[in-house]
């Protein structure tokens, strides 16, 4: 069997039809989810791109893989996705970003050449690239955001779109007055991208993606990672004017929220971001956009899905469709992701296994919760492989595809965030290694833990499911912050970094020094089996020790 593992960049879960949107139709993500289980209660490990990522590919918790924001190396040697499937037998590709930046000084430090097959693939995040484009190709006065090579930029110049940035200069922006209308500015977000929709991002990623389904000999897992609808909110015709403003969704914040609120949420709301959205003309202008983006994401993994019956190769691969984290589009008076609150850091999850196993679950919700480390499990076992538990944190969800329900399922979920590299940190007065939050999450009760001294948040989604009143000062609720912080700890004492050792490696080197003659404490043998101390008894064959003299010899002397 193969995998196709999809992500969506800064998708809502809640922007889909399959997932109650009352004007987004999505009908080829809800043909997935017909087929297959759509996981309701699923979350991320951070609310950012890179960190997210890693613990994607690594199965792992932020706080074990290191790699905490975007920008922050994944250090070299970190098991990946690639490494346990390759193991398997099965080959593992990128199509599209990973938000990875490659541990260089670990690889110098090693003796690992970025041009060997071993150095490509740290520098990939564990995978083999087949086109890797992370999607952000910003140029500014200190030079490029990325360094990188740009595949999709090569084709758009080998399509006629001119200069040395056509990513910018066309994909991502629109012409007003004969001027470039970037997308950058969230006022143009409602002009259509200056390019012909079939070269745009989404439609190029869906060719890339075909072109190496019809090549690839399997068992394979291909990560085809899109970009969108990930900012630049700016989408080409017809999309860019499919919605209008009677089709946005009211945002979900409320006045209490800014009245003497969190201090640390409080400087979230005042980014630059936050300020943006706050104001009703940039989501008028943006949110139409976003919906345009989803939409033509939805078209296109119709294209993909055709072209796997088409092929033949629908009943043999496996089809998952998720995201890195959501958008707050204004909720919570917020923009981007970057806090804990439903619209950020809980995201869309759909499985499709094809196998007969899973017939029972088809066309089912499943709201057990869920995390992003998951799927790493899931893929290891959907390979044929045993779950290496002592490296990968998160749990196979096969089970729920075949119907069964787990008695020792978590009961809580975990994600964590680092704003140390932020504005945040610094007009807080925090310290870089102090810079950090994390959630801990049960399906009613939400509690936000701060590093740097800051009390915590809570929140009841069980009467309060927009998360408006945050309960975390308040003495009624104490014990339920104690309560969470309980399994804050329960989580924080979890066996993390022996990844070099799996328990059954070792129960068995338990008692294997000793069959080994190594016998230490005894005090005349008889503790232990004979078998044991055979090589250490019998006739001394020779004497070389010296003897002590008899007392009278001694006394002569």
């Amino acid at each position: 069997m193969n995998i196709l593992f999809i992500m969506y960049d800064q998708l809502r879960f809640d922007y889909l039809s399959c997932a109650g949107h009352p004007h987004l139709h999505t009908p080829n993500f809800d043909r997935v989810a017909e087929r297959g289980v759509r996981f309701t209660n699923a979350y991320v490990q951070s609310p950012i791109c890179g960190a997210s990522r890693m613990s994607f590919y690594t199965g792992r918790y932020v706080s074990s893989h290191g790699a905490q924001w975007n920008g922050f190396p994944l250090r070299v040697g970190e098991v990946t996705l690639g490494d346990h499937l390759r193991a398997l037998g099965m080959d593992c590709w990128l199509l599209g970003k990973t938000h990875m930046k490659a541990d260089a000084k670990g690889m110098e430090r090693l003796g690992l050449a970025p041009d060997s097959m071993i150095g490509a693939r740290q520098a990939d995040c564990g995978f083999d690239a087949w086109a890797r484009d992370d999607g952000l190709w910003g140029s500014g006065p200190d030079g490029d955001y990325d360094q990188k090579r740009s595949p999709y930029n090569e084709y758009l110049k080998a399509r006629g779109y001119d200069g040395d940035n056509p990513w910018a200069d066309y994909a991502n922006a629109g012409v007003s007055d004969g001027e470039i209308a970037s997308g950058w500015m969230f006022m143009n977000a409602d002009k259509p991208a200056n390019i012909r929709e079939e070269d745009s991002e989404t439609p190029w990623l869906t060719s890339e993606t075909i072109r190496f389904v019809d090549q690839a000999k399997g068992p394979w897992c291909a990560h085809v990672s899109f970009i969108k609808p990930h900012w630049p909110y700016i989408v080409p015709a017809p999309y860019h004017d499919m919605y209008g403003h009677n089709q946005i969704q009211p945002p979900l914040r409320h006045p209490v929220e800014l009245d003497d609120p969190h201090p640390v949420l409080g400087a979230y709301h005042d980014a630059r971001v936050a300020q943006a959205f706050q104001r009703d003309e940039v989501r008028d202008k943006v949110i139409p956009a976003y919906m345009g983006l989803i939409k033509q994401c939805d078209d296109q993994l119709g294209r993909l899905l055709d072209h796997l019956e088409a092929t033949g190769q629908m009943d043999d691969t496996m089809i998952v469709l998720t995201s890195d984290h959501g958008d707050y589009l204004g909720d919570h008076w917020l923009g981007e992701k970057d806090f804990f609150h439903e619209a950020s850091v809980k995201i869309p999850m759909i499985i499709c296994d094809p196998r007969t196993s899973a017939d029972a679950t088809r066309g089912t919700t499943c709201d057990a919760l869920v995390e992003g480390i998951d799927l790493a499990a899931t893929f290891v076992e959907a390979a044929g492989g045993a779950v290496p538990d002592h490296i990968i944190e998160g749990r196979s969800l096969m089970p729920w595809l075949r119907g069964e329900a787990p008695k020792d399922w978590r009961q809580f979920v975990i994600s964590e965030y680092d704003y140390s590299v932020t504005p945040r940190a610094e007009a807080l007065g925090v310290q870089p290694r102090d810079a950090r939050m994390m959630m801990v999450f049960d399906g009613r009760w939400k509690l936000i833990h701060f590093e740097g001294g800051f009390r915590p948040m809570l929140f009841d989604l069980e009467t309060d499911p927009h998360e408006f009143a945050d309960l975390g000062d308040d003495p009624a609720y104490q014990a339920q912050v104690d309560r969470l912080y309980d399994c804050l700890g329960q989580w924080g004492r979890r066996m993390a970094q022996r990844v070099t050792m799996s328990d059954d490696d070792v129960r068995a080197a338990r008692g294997r020094s000793m069959r080994r003659g190594i016998l230490p404490f005894l005090a005349d043998g008889s503790e232990v089996p004979e078998e044991l101390t055979v090589k250490y008894r019998g006739p001394a064959r020779q004497v070389h020790a010296k003897t002590p003299m008899a007392k009278e010899e001694s006394h002569d002397v």
